[in-house]
């Protein structure tokens, strides 16, 4: 079994940071991508940014500049460094591990639960 568990979100200014981190544990052989994606009341959850195992980025054009994402492949974690927040960034930000359980199984997308992200002053 798998878990998936984000940390860091928050009230913050525009104009200020948040970062959020995610741990993922349980019986794990590899994870292949993992990523950070949003949804906004009343909107499509959305791609904010993803990692590969290689270090291979990928961003929203959205967030491009103003938020970094890196990973940590021997912890199983990966983190959101995001900067100049705006209120559009407001949202509920989830997770996702591609995990294969062992080297017998397919891998497939796991979620964390969300942290909620709002940005006001």
């Amino acid at each position: 079994q798998v878990q998936v568990v984000e940390s860091g979100g928050g009230l913050v200014q525009p104009g200020g940071s948040l970062r959020l981190s995610c741990a993922a544990s349980g019986t794990i052989f590899r994870i292949n991508s993992m990523g950070w994606y949003r949804q906004a009341t009343g909107k499509q959850r959305e791609l904010v940014a993803t990692i590969t195992g290689r270090g291979i980025t990928n961003y929203a054009d959205s967030v491009k500049g103003r938020f970094t994402i890196s990973r940590d492949n021997a912890k199983n974690t990966v983190t959101l460094q995001m900067n100049s927040l705006k209120p559009e960034d407001t949202a509920v930000y989830y997770c996702n591990a591609d995990v294969q359980a062992t080297y017998l199984t397919s891998s497939y997308p796991r979620w964390g639960q969300g942290t909620q992200v709002t940005v006001s002053s």
